[in-house]
């Protein structure tokens, strides 16, 4: 009976047979018979079927079999509810851009309304940057119930292993730092020109890309990072003329400098968070990128909180809104919005690094720099000079090369994928 109950486990546990419930209720039986003729066992008295002992082996380890394979089947439930379409993945992408596109144009303008008003707490302003984070629950929890619904019943609200939980946490120190360095910059430059300061961020995140991860360079993806460097330094030709009349040339410069400093750490964050995602030993998903940047976030405004304790902003907020020179109501509102369009822009940035690269990323962000002129232009009444017109076609040029070097590999691979299709 020993030998039968250890065959009968062997065959449950093999890793080689995917059917081996069905090989073990086959086997059973008839070596149940062999071992009776052979007075291995003895012989069951007539009219008995199976010895008693026989049939809880067998019943126990075929139970035991089921609940292995439903465990098999769940994850592999799982794990195909985790997997994604190109379309998917295409329509995932241009939903990203959208939201980058948004945060990207319109949080430096409501961010320059607060100052311009009359705000000055620079550490609010960089605070705000990454306070709206507990929005990211509301899409979290509806994948996580998707995925409740749809039969992956071990699915994990937070699935993140520690290793890319630290990193994260290294990661949203950093944003923390450069959430303060451009909010300083913006607190002391007009929107046109730390914007244009920003955009050189291209440039360090190519490199960084190039160390970090080893990003590849087509000849168009060179030409697109060339020409929309080209369209920032067009711009720069005519910064100087845009210094307040109230700032002096100290603070000018100081905010020069401090937002020059944040395009750099920001040309380094990108390509890390592309190297976590490599990095990470658990299956990608946008599931798992929402809580990357939820943790991101979080130890980013904490990071922001401290600097606010330390300055004594919190206490200052109320007195700060009741001489806002739009209103204590309006000075709330737009608070609010800086913090949601700011979040629009991070989970932007993160899901294009999910579904490209953070080099696109990083030309997304540089190539809506003319748009962020021109709408510095309407709202804030900045001079539209030639020099933003031509650095509007400069990136606009740009950015069509780099997505017709990415349709013409894309158009390489498809020839690659049928041949090794074929049996």
């Amino acid at each position: 009976m020993i030998y039968i109950t250890l065959f009968a486990t062997y065959l449950t546990n093999f890793p080689l047979l995917p059917n081996s419930n069905q090989l073990f209720v086959f086997f059973l039986p008839n070596l149940t018979a062999i071992s009776w003729r052979t007075h291995l066992i003895p012989a069951p008295e007539r009219g008995n079927n199976l010895d008693i002992s026989c049939k809880a082996s067998f019943f126990i380890t075929t139970a035991r079999f089921g609940k292995m394979e439903t465990g098999i089947i769940s994850n592999q439930q799982e794990l195909n509810s985790d997997k994604m379409s190109n379309s998917m993945k295409k329509a995932l992408l241009v939903l990203n851009c959208i939201m980058l596109g948004i945060g990207n144009c319109g949080g430096p303008m409501v961010q320059r309304l607060y100052f311009v008003k009359g705000g000055s707490r620079i550490w609010i302003s960089s605070w705000l940057l990454t306070a709206g984070w507990p929005i990211l629950f509301i899409p979290l929890i509806c994948s996580f119930l998707y995925k409740r619904r749809n039969g992956s019943q071990e699915t994990k609200m937070f699935s993140l292993k520690p290793s890319v939980f630290f990193s994260c946490v290294t990661l949203g120190v950093l944003t923390g730092l450069d959430d303060y360095l451009a909010a300083y910059g913006v607190s002391r430059l007009p929107v046109s020109t730390s914007a244009l300061i920003m955009s050189t961020q291209l440039v360090f995140t190519a490199g960084f890309a190039f160390l970090l991860v080893k990003q590849k360079f087509s000849p168009f993806t060179i030409n697109a990072v060339f020409l929309i460097s080209i369209g920032a330094m067009v711009l720069a030709l005519h910064s100087s003329t845009d210094r307040p009349d109230h700032e002096s040339s100290i603070k000018y410069y100081e905010g020069f400098f401090m937002t020059l400093g944040a395009a750099v750490l920001y040309g380094f964050i990108l390509p890390s968070i592309e190297l976590t995602f490599k990095r990470a030993k658990q299956p990608i998903t946008y599931s798992l990128a929402m809580e990357m940047q939820i943790v991101i976030s979080f130890f980013a405004t904490a990071f922001c909180t401290i600097g606010m304790l330390i300055n004594g902003d919190f206490e200052a907020i109320p007195q700060e809104a009741r001489n806002f020179e739009l209103g204590e109501v309006t000075y709330y509102v737009i608070l609010s919005m800086n913090s949601l369009l700011w979040q629009f822009f991070f989970l932007g940035a993160i899901g294009v690094i999910f579904c490209a690269s953070s080099l696109l990323s990083g030309i997304i962000i540089a190539t809506l720099l003319p748009v962020t002129e021109s709408l510095a232009v309407l709202f804030f009444h900045d001079r539209f000079q030639v020099e933003k017109g031509i650095s509007l076609a400069l990136s606009l040029w740009g950015f069509i090369s780099y997505f017709y070097g990415e349709l013409i590999h894309v158009k390489k691979m498809k020839p690659g994928l049928e041949v090794g299709s074929t049996p």
